[in-house]
């Protein structure tokens, strides 16, 4: 694993934790090693698309068929009033992945999906339901090249990755097996942790195919804490960092361990709550044998990366939880006892699935 704390505009800590891959003990994972951060793209492909926003090349409540004439919903009133905010913040009435598994890790073209998405039936009516869809995020991504003249990964290469420093960051799956300093996936086959072959997500590109290093994420973190400044150079436009962090839909009522009972909410790439006084701007992100966390408090100028190379672990969110609570003042509770607990609950089951 690899951990970064920021704080004030400074890093506070930024470590990494163990080895690359299981029987390799002389491969260190260290600041620049690679993993696949999953789902903490969709905060990259909304910001690229609030940035456009500012430009005027768009606006986020421009409806799809405008730029994708060919876009449908199963629904044909629904496809026709779809906007790119609806696309990223998860409202068009599907249950929470429905559909997402059969695109996952498939040879499906970016078009192929999008056709497939047309022919779901949603399980609930148009934006009444707030239900988690990969496939809505890559077909915001897909709009990138019809206002950009570029395609998505190129867009986010020259406009955000570049101008952060996020010189090691990859915007598609397919580049990571070919890099030096990576980090290999793990998951749990008869309960043994086993390493698996790296997921291809590139069909999916804008929902979840980056990887990056915790030394680049860190840049990522301090621009999006700083209202996208770097020193004093403007790189992503405070207007585009604040539209993603506006709650768009609820999603659940969350209750924590310290007892407080608060509302999750969505923003465009971000879940939104509150804990203890504090509003937290968070996601995870997961894809075969990696799992991640993004967590940002603006108003105590925190930011918590933890980037981990095993599917099968609570560790990223324990340990989140645990670094909140010691910078809140928080008593100690024994995150690591109660999650790991709750995992072994479900280890029959979760390993049940890995052998089928």
């Amino acid at each position: 694993m690899a951990v970064c704390i920021v704080k004030d505009n400074r890093i506070v800590l930024m470590k990494g934790y163990g080895i690359k891959e299981l029987g390799l003990p002389d491969q260190k994972v260290d600041e620049s090693t690679l993993f696949m951060i999953g789902s903490n793209t969709k905060a990259f492909t909304a910001t690229a698309l609030a940035m456009l926003q500012e430009d005027k090349k768009l606006s986020l409540d421009d409806h799809v068929t405008k730029y994708l004439p060919n876009f449908k919903l199963e629904n044909k009133l629904a496809a026709e009033q779809t906007t790119l905010r609806d696309l990223l913040c998860h409202r068009l009435g599907f249950k929470t992945f429905q559909g997402d598994f059969a695109f996952y890790n498939s040879k499906l073209t970016r078009a192929q999906i999008i056709d497939k998405l047309g022919g779901l039936k949603a399980t609930y009516p148009f934006r009444t339901k707030w239900g988690y869809t990969n496939a809505a995020f890559l077909t915001a991504g897909e709009v990138i090249p019809k206002v950009a003249d570029k395609s998505w990964e190129a867009y986010l290469k020259e406009k955000i990755f570049a101008p952060l420093g996020m010189s090691n960051t990859l915007a598609l799956s397919a580049d990571l097996p070919k890099s030096f300093n990576k980090a290999v996936p793990h998951t749990l086959i008869d309960e043994r942790l086993s390493a698996v072959p790296y997921a291809q997500m590139d069909g999916m590109a804008a929902a979840m195919s980056i990887s990056s290093s915790i030394s680049d994420m860190s840049k990522w973190v301090l621009a999006q804490l700083n209202n996208g400044k770097v020193g004093v150079k403007q790189v992503i436009p405070e207007g585009a960092i604040l539209e993603t962090r506006k709650p768009q839909d609820f999603v659940a009522s969350k209750r924590h361990l310290n007892g407080e009972t608060n509302y999750e909410l969505y923003g465009l790439g971000w879940f939104l709550q509150d804990y203890s006084g504090h509003r937290i701007i968070m996601h995870d992100g997961g894809v075969t044998g990696f799992v991640s966390s993004v967590t940002l408090v603006p108003q105590d100028n925190l930011g918590i990366i933890i980037l981990t190379n095993t599917d099968q672990n609570a560790l990223y969110e324990a340990l989140r939880w645990e670094i909140m609570d010691a910078y809140f003042k928080q008593p100690f509770r024994n995150y690591s006892e109660t999650y790991l607990a709750n995992f072994k609950k479900t280890l029959p089951m979760n390993s049940g699935l890995l052998k089928n």
